[in-house]
């Protein structure tokens, strides 16, 4: 007889004489179809609040948050910290140029803009907008100066205005699915996991590209996704090249394991809680211009979806 452990589900007895593979392979067909969700809807597009592409979105089983990473890499193994900032204030990283300040003096933290229109004076001085104490408003005033200071009239550092670009990128943290599923009922200790999601330009690329020109500077960013890689919630993790195949029950490859994303030997031990189930995307970002070029690489993580294994027993009599 097969009986399930945690949740119970009658199976039909079986002869003692039948091989335990045998018996395994033939449940692994009949729990994936029972309860293996039917193929996915098309997933609604995130909401997210007005101006913010990338927002935390999860399957409809959430549990935390995902992580929507930024321009300077994030999630689960970004490539590391971004490089120092070119313009900064007490160690806080400044844009090196403002339409509205004008150009930022590293030498003295404040932004200088000509001043429209001009007043009175000497040949070959100027008068300029200052705003110091790293562009505070109320630290703004009319200076006088011969010569430009540092830094005026400079085109835009071609990194910083490269990750502006990718600022537009919205790549998204992936929003993913397993089967089985925890609403269906609990899956088995060595059967195979499904694992997919969803798939669209900014989750999996494969390749998108932006450009940008400013004050006479043009920079081209070129974002390529490399890989996705599952934590099973149990130490493993598995590397898919791209979204995976939902579960389809109805399927050729319904009762196996996935085509192209799964694990395969499932889990090894049941779970006293749910494992919790999570993907992190993976992309190059290299961008060129102004004789200069260099990467950026991004990851985006999404929320965790849990799941509930339990033992197979196989009893004889």
């Amino acid at each position: 007889m097969l009986t399930w452990g945690g949740r119970r589900v009658a199976a039909r007895p079986s002869r003692a004489a039948t091989p335990r593979r045998l018996l395994a392979g033939t449940l692994l067909a009949l729990l994936v179809t029972v309860l293996a969700p039917p193929p996915p809807a098309a997933a609604q597009a995130p909401v997210c609040p007005p101006g913010q592409d990338d927002c935390s979105i999860w399957d409809d089983d959430p549990g935390t948050p995902g992580d929507p990473g930024g321009p300077g890499g994030g999630g689960d193994g970004g490539g590391g910290r971004p490089p120092a900032a070119k313009c900064q204030w007490n160690g806080r990283p400044l844009p090196c140029y403002s339409e509205i300040l004008g150009w930022f003096n590293n030498g003295d933290g404040c932004y200088y803009k000509l001043a429209e229109p001009q007043g009175e004076a000497p040949e070959g001085s100027r008068w300029y907008v200052q705003t110091c104490n790293g562009g505070d408003l109320g630290q703004q005033r009319m200076v006088l100066l011969e010569t430009p200071p540092a830094g005026f009239g400079a085109p835009p550092d071609p990194e910083e205005l490269a990750r502006r670009v990718l600022a537009r990128l919205s790549l998204l943290p992936p929003r993913i699915a397993v089967a089985p599923r925890r609403d269906t009922g609990p899956g088995l200790v060595g059967l195979p996991v499904w694992m997919w999601a969803e798939e669209g330009l900014n989750y999996f690329g494969p390749t998108i590209t932006e450009s940008e020109e400013d004050r006479g500077l043009r920079v081209e960013l070129v974002a390529r996704f490399d890989r996705i890689v599952w934590n099973m919630g149990n130490g493993v993790k598995v590397t898919c090249t791209g979204p995976g195949t939902a579960y389809d029950p109805k399927g050729p490859h319904a009762g196996k394991a996935s085509p192209d994303c799964g694990y395969d030997s499932g889990y090894p031990k049941p779970s006293d809680e749910p494992y919790l189930v999570s993907a992190t995307t993976y992309w190059s970002v290299t961008w060129r211009g102004g004789g200069e070029s260099g990467e950026i690489p991004q990851t985006r993580t999404s929320g965790t979806i849990p799941i509930e294994i339990d033992e197979l027993q196989v009893v004889t009599r």
